[in-house]
């Protein structure tokens, strides 16, 4: 049987996990009385809900085209550069990608940013313009975009050669001419069938088994299973085997306890399996991510790809607030600890490593996002933390010059708002490259800006465009420090005491600023309870009831009606502290506090500094 192995590519939301629920649909891996679910690829909690792909998955489909029956492995991937890392690993297990572009939106951050990483591994891609059934669609400006995208990038005169085809994935049709209208994905599927090339490494399958782990997870029957491409040989279940590290040094010996081919959305045992399939092996307990599985007479290990390094960094600690212990049943710094490190392993673009204080931890990841995916991770599973303002890494330059990431910005936003979103972005010292009419009332701007001016902006953002704009960024390279950018402008309303918070003190503070916290909830001491209007911070007392006596009775007086609070969510609160506070979260609250809760220690400290 023929074996094609293909990566969908793509920027977020520019459809690869709906169009990979019509190739599965299409290719008859439902049966006739089986429900299909929308998104079929987005298994985890957190993808349904935020509506994007977080990890990278693997299916696989049987098509009977022109060539007769081929087996299709598919590999859905991230559109977010937060989970790049995801798609750094998997793409050495394919020979060709689909890249997937937007027939309105076009070429984005995101799409140069995949592309780049497909092309350097010398993959062949196959070029579709998805949602050309949309009101603003322009095919052919896109196709022209996309040349240019590839030839800018360095593609070589083989990969510039790629075909092109149309799609509605949505719709699940796909064309190679706009002009011959189709129902169904056949073409889409024959177009990969003869453009995308069978693994080379089929022509291995009588040497020696080995296998390079790209995907790492845990089975509660199973184990741990590593996911990879066959390189050579066969994998049969009860095969000793054994697994080397980066340099070839063993780590442990053991035996394939099953092998557990995609077939659909499931997994399913085989006897065997041979080399350029993708397969998943049980039976190991310490081998993990880039490191090689293969027979015992093998002595050498599979390269693994090199990971971008990580731009953004957080410290996460114990929660040590006066309401710890009280939601949460995992708050011990071991049981922390123990946690993060398993997710370094699973993921190659978080790095975790210990500081000086015994009870903090300093997380290293991608973005925002990927780390609040982690941090929202926890605290579904019953984890207490306190989390720090992100910041960014700093590399050091040959000179021993500080050197600070710098990303690509996109912004599409409606005409009126350019002016006050390049204003903010330019005191933030973002650099405009280009700016021009995207259609139907937008403009594009293309900026340059350091990663550190754009933590905490995407709430400010969206407030300026009134929820119209759409923001997408990408880290670019390093570049010497741009020197001090300005915080938050406005100050806080903190909390002078422990109590439960009283309507008519809530109520009297509403002048002062934004409420962050309702009536009748618990509050301590250095806890922030709003924003103040102005640029300081403010201690106030938000438990002061209503003093009672024989004038006033509880009812005389106006009733109370307060605003409702702006409830800051997980990523907001992490955007919105400085550096003076933290985020504490549990699995029930999300509360913003001081480091130092003490009002007059707090004060000391700055005019110590």
């Amino acid at each position: 049987m023929n074996l094609r192995n293909v990566a969908i590519i793509a920027h977020v939301d520019h459809g690869k996990t709906t169009l990979v629920d019509q190739l599965l649909a299409q290719s008859g891996v439902f049966r006739a009385n089986e429900a299909t679910t929308e998104r079929a690829m987005d298994s985890n909690d957190q993808e349904r809900e935020r509506g994007i792909t977080i990890l990278a998955k693997c299916t696989s489909v049987l098509w009977n085209g022109e060539a007769g029956e081929t087996r299709i492995n598919i590999i859905d991937t991230p559109g977010h550069a937060d989970f790049g890392g995801e798609v750094e690993r998997i793409l050495g297990m394919v020979d060709g990608c689909v890249l997937l572009v937007d027939a309105e939106e076009g070429v984005m951050p995101q799409t140069k940013f995949v592309l780049t990483k497909a092309l350097k591994m010398g993959l062949k891609p196959i070029l579709c313009i998805n949602k050309v059934d949309r009101a603003h669609a322009d095919p052919d400006r896109v196709h022209n975009a996309a040349f240019d995208l590839f030839a800018a990038i360095g593609a070589t005169d083989e990969q510039l050669d790629f075909p092109h085809i149309y799609a509605s994935g949505r719709a699940g049709w796909a064309t190679m001419d706009l002009n011959v209208p189709n129902d169904n994905l056949a073409p889409l599927f024959d177009l990969i069938v003869k453009h995308v090339p069978e693994p080379k490494v089929v022509a291995n399958k009588d040497k020696p088994f080995q296998i390079l782990n790209v995907l790492i997870e845990s089975d509660p029957f199973l184990g741990r299973l590593l996911t990879g491409r066959i390189e050579s040989g066969k994998a049969v279940p009860g095969m000793a085997i054994k697994a080397l590290d980066r340099e070839g040094k063993i780590i442990e010996q053991g035996r394939i306890t099953k092998v557990l081919a995609f077939r659909g959305l499931k997994r399913q045992p085989v006897d065997e399996s041979e080399a350029g399939d993708i397969v998943a092996i049980a039976g190991m307990s310490k081998a993990t991510v880039a490191d090689t599985l293969c027979a015992l007479e093998v002595t050498e290990a599979l390269p693994a790809q090199p990971i971008d390094p990580p731009t953004i960094s957080m410290t996460v600690s114990v929660n040590d607030s006066p309401l710890a212990g009280r939601e949460g049943d995992k708050v011990q710094s071991r049981v922390i600890r123990d946690r993060l490190l398993k997710e370094a392993e699973a993921n190659v673009a978080i790095r975790v490593t210990e500081t000086g204080g015994k009870d903090a931890f300093e997380v290293a990841g991608r973005g925002e996002l990927q780390l609040g995916v982690l941090i929202e991770n926890m605290r579904r599973e019953g984890f207490e933390l306190s989390i720090s303002r992100p910041r960014v890494v700093y590399q050091t330059g040959e000179n021993g010059e500080r050197l600070e990431p710098i990303e690509d910005v996109v912004i599409d936003v409606d005409d009126e708002y350019t002016g006050v979103v390049i204003e903010k972005l330019s005191a933030r010292k973002a650099e405009l490259k280009d700016m021009g009419p995207s259609g139907a009332g937008k403009t594009r701007l293309t900026l340059k800006s350091p990663s550190r001016s754009l933590i905490g902006y995407q709430g400010e953002f969206l407030t300026d465009t009134r929820g119209s704009g759409v923001l997408n960024r990408v880290f670019s390279h390093y570049e010497p420090h741009k020197g001090a950018i300005e915080g938050r402008l406005k100050g806080v309303l903190v909390s002078n005491g422990d109590g439960e918070t009283a309507a008519f003190a809530l109520w009297n503070l509403e002048e002062r600023g934004v409420m962050f916290v309702g009536a009748g909830e618990k509050t301590y001491q250095g806890m922030i309870i709003g924003e103040n209007a102005r640029w300081d911070d403010l201690d106030v007392n938000p438990m002061k009831a209503k003093q009672l006596n024989n004038i006033r009775a509880s009812g005389k007086d106006e009733a109370v009606r307060l605003t409702p609070p702006r409830r800051p969510s997980l990523e907001q609160a992490i955007a919105y502290i400085e550096e003076d506070e933290l985020v504490e979260v549990t699995p029930k609250s999300i509360r913003l506090r001081k480091q130092v809760l003490n009002p007059s220690f707090r004060k000391k400290r700055v005019r110590e500094e």
